[in-house]
């Protein structure tokens, strides 16, 4: 166990380098966080309560507490107790090296473990909750968080099916008047030089929007061999990445950062159709549930412009992760931040961390008394990545009123470590009905 332990601590704090090391740029800010020398002069103490401590979630703990050093991890909570303390040894270790433990104020009675864990991670009296366990838990975490009258980060995406995007709509409203910020996991938002380039797209630097083709072509991600002793519902949390209750598969998951995009440089308006071709040729183990391994969407727009969407996650494949524009004037490539054509242009300034500036930006805003809401973006980019998966799965053509209406309710309304879990069916495009 200790073996375990401290295989964890080294493996979170290994990528946390790595993800910093790839992204910062000597001199930018985001290199002097990975080097712990940055952080915000303290305020009034903020509790924060994580909720979900995978990689993602421990990672946005820690930015968190690096936002402001009066910020305070106050309660930890996931399905697994054995995540928790993992968890929080690894942000101890991490914070020990910047002489910073006393923002960890994580005591054993404020480590949570089971399905219902955001009831007392709420219940503790935290300020702000970052939610980071599996999607299809959001709708439900996102309500109750703004009935705690708490300030919310929601990793992406926010549900798995249409009915618990129609549940987070309704609990933004109420955050909305609550004066509420709600911080969205979409984090090329939150990237400088994306940013950029976006607001000169919108500007019309290279005319017309004709074409985006968006690239989320990757390689396969983790899966944790199923343990003896573990249920049906233990396995399927444990590799939730692969059952589309859980997840709402790769193209919602990890793709939506791409569909995200494609969206933002239409300036949030969304496409009202899609049609798709996708399936599972080289994951085909029951182990992988029953997520698909690759699609290809296309998206159109009222204006007839259209979007290209492709995604797989298989090894030994090319790869690429990009998105590239197609204007009447020129061409741009979002991740290159480089325009070419009648007005050349590249983005040269400097780049922080995007999943540090997410909290940054969150913190000194509530800190500030105002309000960020990215809600409006997360739920529509979500339900444009569902609509996809719809489409994939059935092999109809889609409509965007179609896939908002839908009834079709992949998350039960009640889950519980003794249940069975939904059945891992695998779609057929053409048998699989559209609901």
């Amino acid at each position: 166990m200790r073996d375990n332990l401290n295989s964890s601590r080294r493996s979170f704090l290994k990528s946390a380098a790595a993800s910093a090391a790839a992204i910062s740029v000597p001199g930018s800010v985001a290199a002097l966080h990975a080097a712990g020398l940055v952080h915000s002069g303290g305020g009034e103490p903020l509790k924060i309560g994580l909720v979900g401590c995978g990689g993602r979630g421990s990672g946005a703990a820690r930015q968190a507490l690096d936002a402001d050093n009066s910020n305070i991890l106050w309660a930890v909570g996931d399905a697994f107790m054995s995540r928790v303390d993992d968890s929080v040894a690894a942000l101890d270790e991490a914070m020990e090296g910047s002489g910073r433990t006393a923002q960890l104020q994580v005591p054993k009675e404020r480590r949570f473990a089971g399905l219902d864990c955001i009831d007392r991670v709420l219940d503790s009296g935290v300020d702000v909750i970052l939610l980071a366990s599996p999607p299809g838990f959001r709708p439900m975490q996102i309500e109750k968080a703004v009935q705690k009258g708490v300030h919310i980060f929601a990793e992406k995406p926010v549900a798995t099916d249409a009915p618990g995007l129609r549940r987070v709509r309704a609990a933004c409203a109420e955050a909305r008047k609550k004066s509420l910020s709600v911080v969205s996991g979409l984090c090329y938002r939150y990237h400088d030089g994306r940013r950029a380039i976006v607001k000169r797209l919108q500007e019309g630097a290279i005319g017309d929007i004709l074409a985006i083709q968006g690239n989320y072509i990757t390689g396969e991600l983790w899966l944790h061999q199923r343990q003896p002793g573990w249920s049906d519902m233990e396995n399927q949390l444990h590799n939730w990445l692969y059952y589309p209750w859980l997840s709402g598969d790769l193209i919602a998951e990890q793709h939506i950062h791409s569909l995200d995009v494609m969206a933002w440089i239409k300036g949030d308006v969304y496409p009202t159709r899609a049609y798709s071709l996708g399936g599972r040729q080289k994951r085909v183990e029951a182990d992988y549930g029953n997520v698909f391994d690759h699609l290809a969407t296309v998206y159109e727009w009222q204006d007839g412009a259209r979007g290209f969407s492709y995604c797989r996650q298989q090894n030994g494949c090319f790869r690429d992760v990009d998105e590239y524009v197609i204007g009447t004037n020129g061409t741009a490539r979002i991740f290159q931040h480089a325009i070419a054509g009648k007005t050349p242009w590249k983005f040269d300034g400097a780049i922080r961390d995007m999943y540090q500036a997410e909290h940054d930006e969150m913190f000194a805003a509530i800190r500030q008394g105002r309000r960020i809401d990215n809600s409006d973006y997360m739920i529509n980019s979500t339900m444009m990545a569902i609509m996809g998966r719809m489409a994939a799965y059935t092999g109809k053509d889609v409509s965007w009123k179609e896939a908002w209406e839908s009834q079709e309710q992949l998350m039960p309304d009640i889950v519980t470590m003794d249940m069975e879990p939904p059945t891992a069916t695998v779609a057929i495009p053409g048998i699989t009905k559209f609901h």
